[in-house]
């Protein structure tokens, strides 16, 4: 199988991979983007239903195409999920390649059996046996399809449901009247002030919640990242800062003020229909919601030996530690605190491209000699 020198196949049509080929393009590569649902809109339309960005539509959009309406205004889910599709659009009227309903089953190196990275490309095997070459490989498949849900003490004897962020659609999505939502994000507090107006709700975490001003002094928190260049703090000066604190515009600790739903501390065990409190308290417990994030989607990557035993790439600044030609984009903290948001994907996405079109010089090079 011949490997296409010209060609960076991407595995994902989220923000990331759409960012990734605007960058490919930019450098006069050809991008072929995979993405395995049936539209080039990432995770964006399996989101819950009342979900709106954090940031202003003015620091959401991707590289050469602004955010449409007003800038100051916060777009709900539906809106991104159309702005992407638009954007996906105009990628396949530059030339970019796009395959929706593709899966990607297993990576390996081209012309190599040990899974040892030679430099010579990639073989991209797809759920329906295909096989594809590719020179170089954009990793973009993000974290959705991939929830984390911690061993909590007593999850698997608690006898109601236990639904992730993930599944989450609306208060619909969960029965009874005492739910215990886990977690201490901006999704955690979002989904429990959401379910609040019809049901009774915990907060349970292992920290505190961090509430920050949305707008302080008048001005979206985005304004403040960009205009003191917390946006761009290189990685190794971030690793050391705490989560995500929870955006607040006042509503969220408003509504705790005013016992709407509690924070408690992370309860010591669920058993049966009850939940066991720090204090020894206990009391009964219709669902539990896992607002817990994350990880990286890579088991394509598996038997590559790309990955760590933790299942996270082994890489540096979204460029491969083991193989050359293979990137990543998309990852929480990858560069900068930014990384994996609408406002920064840009940034890596044109770093990363940048080192991937260079290795694609190289590879040119050593076949002409």
């Amino acid at each position: 199988m011949s490997t296409d020198n010209h060609r960076v196949l991407i595995v994902g049509a989220g923000q990331s991979g759409l960012a990734a080929a605007h960058a490919a393009l930019e450098l006069g590569l050809r991008p072929l983007v995979l993405e395995a649902a049936d539209r080039a809109a990432g995770s964006w339309p399996r989101y819950y239903d009342s979900l709106a960005l954090f940031s202003p539509a003015r620091y959401s959009g991707l590289p050469g195409m602004a955010f449409p309406g007003d800038p100051e205004r916060y777009p709900h889910r539906d809106e991104v999920v159309a702005y992407l599709e638009r954007y996906a659009t105009a990628l396949a009227e530059r030339g970019a390649e796009l395959r929706t309903g593709t899966r990607v089953e297993a990576v390996r190196p081209a012309g190599t059996s040990n899974g040892a990275g030679g430099g010579g490309g990639f073989v991209v095997r797809l759920d329906g046996g295909e096989d594809l070459a590719a020179a170089a490989l954009l990793a973009a498949s993000g974290s959705f399809a991939r929830p984390h849900r911690p061993a909590l003490p007593g999850l698997d004897t608690f006898t109601g449901p236990v639904l992730h962020a993930a599944d989450y659609r609306s208060p619909a999505s969960l029965p009874g009247e005492h739910v215990i939502v886990v977690g201490a994000g901006n999704s955690a507090v979002q989904i429990a002030h959401e379910l609040a107006g019809e049901r009774r709700v915990t907060l349970a975490g292992r920290a505190p919640i961090r509430f920050v001003a949305q707008r302080p002094l008048g001005r979206d928190l985005h304004f403040w990242f960009r205009a003191t260049g917390f946006d761009r703090l290189p990685l190794a000066c971030a690793e050391s800062l705490p989560p995500s604190p929870v955006l607040d515009d006042g509503r969220y600790r408003r509504a705790l003020r005013e016992g709407r739903y509690r924070c408690r501390a992370m309860f010591t065990r669920l058993d049966g229909d009850q939940v066991t409190w720090p204090d020894g308290r206990r009391e009964r417990v219709d669902a539990v919601l896992l607002a817990t994030g994350y990880r990286p989607n890579l088991a394509y990557l598996e038997g590559l030996g790309a990955l760590g035993a933790d299942g996270r790439p082994r890489q540096r600044r979204g460029l491969s530690l083991t193989h050359a030609g293979l990137g990543y984009l998309g990852l929480e903290w990858q560069r900068t605190p930014s990384s994996n948001t609408l406002r920064g994907v840009g940034a890596d996405a044109r770093h990363v491209m940048r080192r991937l079109a260079r290795h694609l010089r190289r590879s040119r090079q050593h076949v002409r000699a």
